[in-house]
């Protein structure tokens, strides 16, 4: 059914698998009572099964806690921190910085946009060596198609400080044999070997882990939407607690303007005493 029929069947209720809230009864999620058989989840258990569905080992929500963990740096200098310190500067309330930082968190370049990005290629990759296709071939193509691939390179430097302490926890809890990891080990081994000489970076890394767990690009778009909240309020706090605005003045000497040159304005004439203002710099009409 198409059109209003089918919005007439909604009208006033709510179908959904998510869940209910029946007051002063109890509350349901994902078909689950909220405090009779979840009661004792973790609560990043909690979210990763609100938004997939399914459960997840306590060694699986320990590594995805750990991503978070490890790419949460409190430095108000990286570009969705700054938003949150700038907040605090200019005395706004903490849910608006935080929720303005993670919004810009969503950046192309270095936020969930080149998650997603990074989660797609490997799938996608996966899927296509699984049927056959040859890994370096699709690299090439890849490369050829998009100028570069998500999650490989870095801007700055070439290594990335969390890939290792990330690898030394996947190998303790035994994860390092999962089919996407191996794979985005195997794109960072024909990148090096070519010209490109591009390491893989946090962001394969995280995306190949979850995938490994069964996320799609979307469910790892959900579940790394936090990954860099624990370094934030610290930046609004500390901001917060110096003089109003001190947090990265902008003096206008340090502003290279190549606009036009400044100009004095004739007034028309009005009822303002003749002459030039010195305050203004504007002349009137006499």
């Amino acid at each position: 059914m198409k059109g209003p029929g089918l919005l007439e069947q909604h009208v006033g209720r709510l179908v959904t698998s998510a869940g209910a809230f029946f007051p002063g009864e109890r509350a349901v999620f994902r078909g689950h009572d909220l405090h009779a058989s979840l009661k004792d989840m973790d609560w990043l258990e909690l979210y990763l099964f609100g938004i997939t569905g399914r459960r997840f080992t306590p060694q699986q929500v320990n590594v995805v806690q750990a991503l978070w963990r490890y790419t949460s740096y409190p430095d108000a200098r990286l570009w969705n921190n700054r938003v949150a310190a700038l907040a605090g500067t200019a005395r706004s309330t903490g849910t608006l910085g935080i929720s303005a930082a993670l919004a810009v968190s969503e950046a192309q370049i270095y936020g969930r946009g080149v998650d997603m990005r990074a989660s797609e290629f490997l799938t996608r990759a996966k899927m296509q060596v699984d049927a056959g296709a040859n890994l370096k071939e699709l690299v090439h193509t890849e490369l050829k198609q998009k100028r570069g691939i998500a999650g490989y390179g870095r801007p700055i430097v070439s290594a990335d400080e969390r890939v290792a302490p990330m690898m030394t926890l996947v190998n303790e809890l035994g994860f390092d044999g999962g089919p996407h990891l191996k794979l985005a080990f195997e794109v960072e081994k024909i990148l090096l070997a070519g010209r490109w000489r591009m390491h893989m970076n946090y962001a394969a890394l995280a995306a190949a882990l979850c995938a490994d767990f069964g996320m799609s690009p979307y469910e790892y778009y959900f579940a790394s939407i936090m990954a860099f909240l624990a370094g934030m309020p610290p930046c609004y706090l500390d901001a917060a607690e110096k003089p109003e605005g001190q947090l990265f003045p902008l003096p206008c000497r340090i502003v290279s303007y190549e606009g036009v040159p400044r100009r004095r304005w004739r007034a028309a004439k009005s009822v303002a005493q003749a002459g030039t203002t010195p305050d203004t710099g504007v002349t009137y009409d006499k």
